[in-house]
């Protein structure tokens, strides 16, 4: 290579001497060629790599810092560290000679007997370290539009090995390094270097690094939100908040998320504490969009479609390695989503023999693997989250849940929650959604970024930050514990027995011990909610109240109203009284209406509904006093009015319904 002229060199300065501190380095650039602003080399670029300012952009071998998720790992491997040879013919100890990354060292001659070998490795004597290499990948939301994630291998030695699994988010900080690679050479026909980093320190992403990150204030104010009474219903108004209602939905997320506690009776066999979610309903009813807020919140999530997803992609799969030819095991979807959650979108699309693959996983939260001599189990310790749509799109009210939807009963079986979403059309709600979804984009515009909008929400008050929830869940996961004492075991044998009666003279879904479990699961889960340390009668109620409230909702139309009366004391438990009053307030506004559309007073704009209507059916829910719901907000707000001389509640209908001809 030929020298640079005297007067181009560049001149020392007195900083020159002291080492740049790690630079962060844009996620996984392509080579090992960087410029000095840390962007990646453009193509139009490409020529001043041969100019004179060549050594400034190099950064190879350098310190840069980097986050990326694991996509494989290696086996840990001895390495030579400090090596000693044994000469054949005198039988002298050669050494010791530190062995380096790049090139193997060899003694040249016997300082003995002046022999140049050959030279045995000293197996007793020689120092050795570990070593491993991993597979680095683009986190998914880094990577710009229309790009594939990059990959990048990472080398781990000593202390470092086994610091991370495949589906960690790791932060790598390293030497950005290049070796000489004999394939790309044979490929290319021209000197090339390949890149890759040797960490000297990495961190795992995970819940327990997030806790320990924590600070005494955070922990504070988490433990100070716990006491709140409300701190249940501020977590559920929090949980995807640019979502209009489905609060049986959020609910059913949120203590999915926090889960409930798994336990393995006499180290015989694990019962899962994960609890699964199944959801499902007619278009447009924004199934999809919770399973994507859930993948943000969750602090480890994978996300996969039914349609993009086979079996060996959900489980795991055999490669064989490409340097070693050996058989090695891939990790699919639901491993790498161990102590996490795993989204499943459009899980009708699977097929059934893909779909049989998750029961083991679902339930004994293992996978088992007999494939090219390698007879394993791996773990799936995750809640699973699916989303489906009906049979011909449309949920049909006058068929069962099973009827609906094309699952079999073995899988229906192993959700705790099912979560039904009819399209309904109700002038008012209707109204109130359009509300929200404008105003909802009004304050969420680009241009709106950084200043503050004074838009109505009647969650403001209830809702917590993102980031202060994030940490909340992490904080509960990671510390709280709930134990079951003095629970009413009658009361759940009562629901039990009463739920199987139910289920074989409905003939809907099967009621099995499964559901048992799920009651306590959804309690601890609800316990955890609050941080803590005993599962009380509350939680067992609302849990009971969400297992109900699941089985109703997949019932035919024609025994739902019937079965809502014989659970009733269950299902109102801990519900607003205004909540339930405006239920019924509705039901009797939309029976009027549709008495006047039959008529020829279709054209009113007000309906009149008698008091006594009311009170009859609040009766029925041992309600008595109705003045504070007539005050109320939410009774104020859906366009109803009380006269008190009249004894009648009145409501204007929206001009929108009442133009429909």
């Amino acid at each position: 290579m030929s020298q640079r002229p005297e007067d181009e060199s560049p001149q020392p300065t007195p900083q020159s001497n002291v080492s740049s501190p790690p630079r962060e380095l844009e996620p996984f650039e392509d080579e090992g060629v960087l410029f000095g602003d840390g962007s990646p080399m453009e193509e139009e670029e490409g020529e001043e790599l041969f100019g004179d300012n060549m050594e400034k952009k190099l950064h190879v071998n350098q310190l840069v810092r980097t986050i990326g998720v694991v996509t494989a790992t290696t086996g840990v491997l001895p390495q030579l560290s400090v090596v000693k040879f044994d000469c054949n013919k005198c039988g002298f100890v050669l050494g010791p000679f530190v062995q380096n990354q790049h090139s193997e060292v060899q003694p040249g001659v016997c300082p003995e007997c002046q022999s140049t070998g050959p030279f045995m490795i000293n197996m007793e004597q020689t120092l050795y370290r570990n070593y491993q290499k991993i597979t680095l990948q683009e986190c998914p939301g880094h990577i710009p539009a229309g790009r594939v994630p990059r990959s990048k291998d990472c080398i781990l030695l000593a202390d470092l090995c086994d610091l991370c699994k495949p589906g960690d988010e790791v932060d790598v900080t390293g030497i950005y390094s290049n070796n000489y690679d004999g394939a790309l050479n044979i490929d290319n026909g021209f000197p090339v270097f390949s890149t890759v980093i040797f960490a000297n320190h990495l961190v795992v992403k995970d819940c327990k690094q997030i806790v320990q990150s924590l600070t005494d204030d955070d922990v504070n104010a988490i433990r100070k939100m716990s006491k709140d009474h409300r701190i249940a219903d501020r977590i559920i108004a929090s949980i995807a908040p640019s979502i209009y209602g489905h609060d049986y939905i959020k609910r059913a997320l949120a203590l999915a998320l926090f889960g409930g506690e798994p336990k393995n009776p006499g180290q015989k066999h694990k019962i899962r504490g994960d609890i699964n979610v199944l959801i499902c309903g007619d278009p447009g009813t924004a199934k999809s969009q919770f399973l994507k807020y859930v993948e943000k919140i969750a602090p480890r999530a994978v996300f996969a479609t039914g349609q993009g997803a086979s079996a060996v992609g959900l489980t795991a799969y055999v490669r064989r390695n490409p340097a070693t030819r050996e058989w090695t095991l891939e990790a699919g979807a639901l491993v790498l989503a161990d102590q996490g959650v795993c989204l499943i979108d459009e899980f009708d699309k699977m097929n059934d023999q893909d779909r049989t693959s998750i029961h083991e996983a679902m339930e004994q939260q293992s996978i088992s693997i007999s494939k090219a001599g390698i007879v394993t189990s791996l773990q799936a310790r995750c809640s699973v989250i699916a989303a489906a749509n009906p049979i011909g799109g449309r949920y049909d009210a006058s068929m069962t849940f099973a009827e609906n939807v094309n699952l079999s009963d073995p899988i229906l079986s192993r959700f705790d929650i099912m979560c039904v979403v009819r399209d309904e059309i109700d002038p008012i709600q209707d109204q109130h959604l359009a509300k929200f979804v404008v105003n909802s984009h009004i304050r969420h515009h680009p241009s709106k970024k950084g200043q503050t909008l004074e838009i109505e929400d009647s969650d403001n008050d209830l809702t917590i930050p993102q980031e202060m929830l994030r940490k909340y869940l992490v904080y509960a996961r990671e510390n709280v514990h709930p134990k079951l004492q003095n629970m009413d075991q009658d009361k759940i044998a009562n629901i039990y027995s009463q739920l199987r009666q139910e289920s074989l003279a409905t003939g809907s879904l099967p009621i099995t011990v499964r559901h048992i479990e799920s009651i306590i699961r959804m309690a601890e889960a609800h316990a955890r909610m609050h941080l803590r340390e005993y599962v009380q009668e509350d939680d067992v109620n609302i849990a009971i109240r969400m297992m109900l409230e699941s089985f109703v909702e997949t019932q035919k139309y024609s025994v739902m109203k019937s079965m809502r009366q014989i659970f009733q004391r269950y299902l109102v438990f801990k519900k607003d009284h205004s909540e339930l009053l405006f239920y019924i307030l509705r039901q009797l506004a939309q029976d009027q209406l549709t008495f006047l559309r039959g008529t020829d007073e279709s054209h009113a704009l007000v309906i009149e509904i008698d008091e006594k209507d009311l009170k009859d059916k609040a009766k029925q829910l041992d309600i008595h006093d109705l003045k504070p719901f007539y005050q109320s907000r939410i009774f104020e707000n859906n366009n109803f009015v009380y006269d008190a001389s009249r004894k009648v509640i009145i409501h204007t209908v929206p001009e929108a319904v009442t133009m429909e001809d």
